[in-house]
């Protein structure tokens, strides 16, 4: 599913428009993002959690030559999934 696929199933289930549904998941990409810029975690229960993670330096080879490098470290997003969720998936 992609986002406009998402939109119509939104808009379809919460009977509001489309252009409705398109500003509220935009909302909500915009301001998980920018929470998660902080540096704060984004609850959802019974979905999941976003969250901002440190990975550490690491060594890495480049497949081509077989070179080592180090590969810096830097910051990723993890999302964990929430109980329910993963229930439902099962």
């Amino acid at each position: 599913m992609n986002k406009g696929e998402l939109i119509v199933k939104i808009a379809k289930d919460a009977k509001i428009s489309k252009t409705a549904a398109n500003a509220a998941l935009d909302s909500f990409i915009n301001n998980t993002m920018s929470a998660l810029k902080k540096g704060d975690r984004v609850v959802l229960v019974g979905f999941g959690t976003f969250m901002v993670v440190r990975r550490a330096a690491r060594k890495g080879r480049v497949p081509r030559t077989g070179q080592t490098v180090t590969i810096p470290a830097r910051k990723v997003v993890k999302f964990k999934v929430g109980k329910e969720f993963a229930a439902k998936v099962r």
